[in-house]
């Protein structure tokens, strides 16, 4: 830094001596003396003060080819050595040089900045609403207690928002930390048909995962360009209702568009809310999440009707989703059934709604250690073909079953049609449970 810094000097010192040398030999002086160098470049010559105390530098501007060095001169004066290529040197020249420095390097500034962006995510997941719940419990007990009671009172008024789709916000939405979210892993958004705008659709996304991060990404940001990709469909990401109980957490929530996964939230979007809605429901849920695994392609589809009910009721069309890579960003320990593992697991799953799992991934700092950070794989989702649903409003359980089939099949369909394009083998099979 400070050989350029001195170079720049150089710079400027030398266009002014270069400019009253000029004027000395139209006027007959003969301050400077000169010299050709090469076809066209001269090379001017000029003594200057030096300050008291300066030290040796030499400098090189790679633009300009200006070499510029500093010796022990006397300390009353010394000579700057400025052989000039060609007439083009300018200050211009010279900050072009400045800025074309490479300070950092701009891959790895972009790599951590993704790691800071996924961090913030994995920590909001597993802390943020244990975080918020004690820190206004605790300004309570503070002089800032006004504040809180003030936003209780709201949250009061605001109680039922989140069933109605809640506040989502294209500025949370179009944030550049979730461009690189998608970029740490990085995740990609498959577009295989068209949707209508007239109609509204119950998206079913396999498989869970660990934390969903494919779903997130490609439903809650626009960092996949969802809107762009299917325009004129709001997409709404379905979660746990008691996300939505919690401070502060459930405002952060409802900007990206998530909502409640529970049927009055779900019969408000697809027959008060008009058209283009798209509930995006992960049909696994908790159980699922427990099978995954890196390697193994497995979801919980063969009794999970109620979403197909759901979409008879209201004439929404069923899309099938694949989220290859999902299985892959963590790993996990399986309890086997029968174990206390999975007894645990299944308590927390019946009467909280989330199974508890042990799993890891990668270290903060180094991808040889264990941590909470996901594993860099890459995500694909793919966003299968719409099945269209008539609208009945007490459906049979024929019926239930006959599209549920379709549904299954569809599933199927799309992961074969898709498998060999993310690298797995043809043999690769879609486990259905």
């Amino acid at each position: 830094m400070k050989t350029l810094i001195a170079a720049y000097s150089g710079v400027l010192r030398g266009e002014h001596r270069a400019q009253a040398a000029r004027r000395e030999r139209s006027d007959g002086g003969s301050g400077l003396s000169r010299e050709g160098s090469g076809r066209g470049g001269r090379m001017g010559t000029a003594s200057c003060a030096r300050p008291a105390g300066a030290q040796p530098w030499t400098g090189t501007l790679k633009s300009t080819g200006m070499t510029l060095q500093s010796h022990d001169w006397p300390s009353h004066h010394h000579t700057c050595g400025l052989p000039l290529k060609g007439t083009g040197s300018s200050i211009l020249s010279a900050l072009q040089d400045l800025f074309s420095v490479t300070w950092l390097n701009r891959s790895k500034v972009e790599k951590q900045l993704q790691v800071i962006s996924v961090l913030q995510w994995v920590l909001t997941f597993l802390v943020m609403g244990v975080a918020c719940s004690v820190t206004l419990i605790y300004t309570f007990c503070t002089d800032c207690w006004l504040l809180a009671v003030l936003y209780f009172t709201w949250l009061v008024f605001d109680w039922n928002t989140p069933k109605k789709g809640g506040r989502r916000s294209q500025w949370v939405r179009n944030w550049a930390v979730w461009r690189y979210f998608r970029d740490y892993f990085p995740i990609q958004l498959v577009k295989t048909h068209n949707l209508l705008t007239t109609r509204n659709y119950i998206f079913g996304y396999h498989p869970h995962g660990i934390m969903g991060l494919g779903a997130f990404c490609n439903f809650s940001t626009e960092a996949t360009e969802v809107s762009k990709k299917f325009p004129g469909i709001r997409p709404y990401l379905a979660t746990l209702a008691g996300n939505f109980r919690i401070p502060v957490l459930r405002e952060y929530l409802m900007s990206g568009g998530i909502c409640p996964v529970n049927r009055d939230t779900i019969d408000y979007l697809l027959s008060k809310n008009g058209s283009g809605n798209a509930i995006i429901i992960v049909v696994g849920g908790a159980a699922e999440s427990l099978s995954s695994r890196p390697g193994k392609n497995t979801v919980t589809l063969r009794n999970r009707k109620g979403f197909v009910k759901l979409a008879l009721r209201h004439g929404a069309d069923l899309v099938p989703i694949y989220s290859f890579g999902e299985n892959e960003v963590y790993k996990q320990v399986i309890f086997e059934e029968g174990s206390w593992g999975r007894w645990v697991q299944k308590k927390f799953q019946k009467y909280i709604g989330f199974a508890p799992c042990i799993f890891h991934g990668r270290g903060l700092f180094s991808s040889d250690t264990w941590g909470l950070m996901p594993y860099p794989k890459p995500i694909t989702t793919v966003v299968g073909e719409p099945i269209t649903i008539p609208k009945l409003e007490h459906p049979t359980q024929q019926d239930i079953d006959l599209y549920h089939a379709m549904y299954m099949e569809a599933l199927v369909k799309l992961f074969d049609r898709h498998k060999t394009k993310v690298g797995l083998p043809e043999t690769e099979v879609l486990e259905v449970n």
